[in-house]
């Protein structure tokens, strides 16, 4: 059972401390067949997600709120998500790996954020694409960022790994992986 946030806890720290073990759970009994299935070719594959949240975690992330800490309203590089991914950053690799990369790069992020006061949400930087913004603004995002990918993964898994064999129960769901 996870801790209770304390009221001093950065907003969105419950999220993320408990988006890998969901993730994980969700594809647990996932073949690499699901795990690299694309609805269609302009949309993502679970693998191509885990490669992105891998990504993401470091660069749209962690290293903006170390900028954020440590320098007086920095510069923040804005991340461009189809880029990578046109560049075929995300669709180079297997997805478990991806799976354990973006779980090692978590881990290493809340090691981070656990140091992080709470106060520290007030601090800004100058994101390249959209302003201003704080440290508690990209907390909230990342959570919002990690439940937004949690229900992407659990469609394309349900949509590829159960939709197909429920035969006339079909007719009572609307899959949009």
């Amino acid at each position: 059972m996870a801790a209770t946030p304390t009221p001093d806890a950065l907003p969105g720290l419950a999220v993320l401390e408990q988006t890998p073990i969901i993730i994980e759970k969700i594809v647990w009994s996932a073949n690499d067949e699901q795990m690299h299935w694309k609805p269609s070719m302009d949309r993502w594959s679970i693998g191509e997600v885990l490669a992105h949240l891998a990504d993401v975690e470091v660069l749209g992330f962690r290293e903006r709120i170390q900028k954020m800490i440590e320098k007086n309203n920095p510069v923040l590089e804005p991340y461009d998500q189809n880029a990578a991914y046109a560049a075929g950053k995300y669709s180079s690799g297997k997805a478990r790996e991806y799976l354990k990369v973006f779980c090692h790069e978590r881990d290493r992020s809340l090691s981070m954020l656990r140091y992080v006061p709470a106060h520290a949400v007030a601090r800004i930087g100058q994101h390249g694409k959209i302003g201003q913004i704080s440290i508690g603004q990209l907390m909230h995002e990342w959570a919002f960022h990690d439940l937004g990918h949690i229900r992407q993964i659990a469609e394309l898994f349900r949509s590829r790994a159960f939709y197909p064999a429920i035969g006339p129960f079909q007719q009572f769901y609307t899959i949009k992986p």
